[in-house]
């Protein structure tokens, strides 16, 4: 009897196992085809946009009237735009895209500056004129390779997501359509970067220089383990590797991994200096032990550790037990959001997850900032009437053409709804309006 008794109580077992396996598989498919679903359309969706600008750049070229010309270019200048958001959308990350980025970014930037000057008094000029041409035969081969993915692609029924095993097997020389045609994409906009250098295309971007901020002599790979152990927590050397970036990476670092049985880490340190750009650290998190705020002195003790200085705490958010910290650079009581970086703080006990200051090191360096023209008076009479303002401050922010200008930073309330304004303190205009999600944003006074 309890021989059966057994025996029936394993096969109900066995079958709630397979059961259990079964609707494990059925979600996982269900993630992996809305996975699939949405980059094939991100991909059908870039193509049609570069066939529409593509169009909209030849329309520009055959027309004559400035009045007409201005609404074209801002059309292409919003075509770029999500053009440049379909390539964000796809799985490209192990791919160095950037040039095709760039192409479209310079796109984006030539044209809104066009567009928003009086072309009747300032008409295009022959090398405006000759940079729009370029770009139209450039858009056109882009264009043309997109098509061509994209007709291989369906008729051999090709999966994105295999594009991703492609991409993180580098080793396999997996045969694969869609990642040779990008790699094309990407050499045809390359091509055009090179031999356009000093066409006046070419706008200004935080993301488009050289890192500014990078001081120190070379180090060593020893030097560069050193500096990780004093950065993480690391019980056996044996499971920390360190390898060099390769050609194309945008600076010479060394990439360290570390792995044990709770804990995986990855940093990058830059082999000029070892200055860390980047830190994750993936683990369990448990309860919660530390509130936000004592959260933030760990995050505020780091950047010390690292010896930045002048830090200001922008923005806070608790998820999952973790808390996220934006901070900006303060220099004479103005925030320069160029300069930003952003820390991740383990809830249960304090450790640091993360770390990101490629954006501080690109763009920090020796500013003059101008005193404001206008009085703070005069810039809130800018601020639309239905805003109450609650906070204000002196803020540096990149405006629409890249270009770094001093502002009044307004943070007020309206519908129920928080705002962040941006009015230029030489001039009075409204430089930039944002909606804020005050569910997932704490400022310091609501610790």
């Amino acid at each position: 009897m309890i021989r059966w008794i057994i025996i029936a109580a394993l096969t109900v077992g066995i079958a709630g196992t397979a059961f259990w396996g079964y609707q494990e598989h059925q979600e996982k498919n269900a993630i992996l085809i809305q996975a699939e679903n949405d980059y094939q359309r991100s991909f059908h969706d870039l193509s049609y946009h570069m066939d529409l600008l593509h169009d909209k750049i030849g329309t520009a070229l055959a027309m004559n009237s400035e009045s007409s010309l201005s609404p074209q270019l801002v059309d292409i200048w919003r075509l770029s735009s999500e053009a440049l958001n379909d390539v964000g959308q796809l799985p490209l990350g192990l791919l160095p895209f950037n040039k095709t980025e760039e192409f479209l970014s310079n796109i984006g930037d030539f044209t809104y500056r066009t567009a928003v000057r009086n072309l009747e008094n300032e008409p295009l000029s022959k090398e405006e004129t000759e940079a729009l041409k370029e770009l139209y035969s450039q858009s056109s081969n882009i264009k043309d390779e997109l098509r061509q993915i994209q007709h291989i692609a369906l008729e051999n029924n090709l999966r994105w997501m295999d594009v991703q095993l492609a991409l993180a097997n580098e080793e396999a020389q997996i045969d694969n359509t869609i990642v040779d045609g990008f790699k094309t994409v990407e050499k045809t906009a390359g091509e055009f970067s090179e031999t356009n250098v000093d066409s006046p295309i070419i706008g200004t971007s935080s993301r488009e220089h050289e890192y500014k901020n990078l001081s120190g002599d070379e180090i060593s790979e020893e030097e560069a383990l050193d500096i990780t152990k004093s950065l993480i927590e690391v019980e056996n050397d044996e499971n920390i590797t360190i390898t060099e970036s390769g050609e194309g990476s945008e600076i010479p670092l060394y990439s360290i991994s570390y792995r044990n049985e709770n804990k995986n880490a990855y940093m990058d340190i830059t082999q000029q200096g070892g200055h860390p750009l980047s830190l994750l650290i993936n683990r369990p998190i448990h309860d919660q032990e530390i509130s936000l705020n004592e959260g933030l002195e760990k995050a505020e003790d780091y950047l010390k550790k690292l010896g930045l200085e002048n830090m200001t705490l922008f923005q806070s958010s608790q998820y999952n037990n973790m808390g996220h910290y934006s901070f900006l650079y303060e220099e004479n009581d103005v925030r320069i959001f160029s300069d930003a970086l952003e820390v991740k703080v383990a809830l249960d006990d304090g450790e640091i997850l993360g770390f990101t200051a490629n954006n501080y090191y690109m763009n920090h360096t020796d500013r003059d900032i101008p005193d404001p023209e206008i009085s703070d008076k005069e810039a809130k009479e800018m601020v639309n009437n239905g805003v109450d303002i609650q906070e204000e401050f002196l803020a540096v922010i990149d405006n629409d053409l890249g270009e770094e200008v001093l502002t009044y930073e307004f943070l007020g309330v309206m519908n129920d709804e928080t705002y962040r304004i941006f009015i230029n303190a030489m001039d009075g205009k409204e430089e930039k309006v944002e909606r804020l999600d005050g569910t997932e944003i704490n400022y310091s006074a609501g610790y």
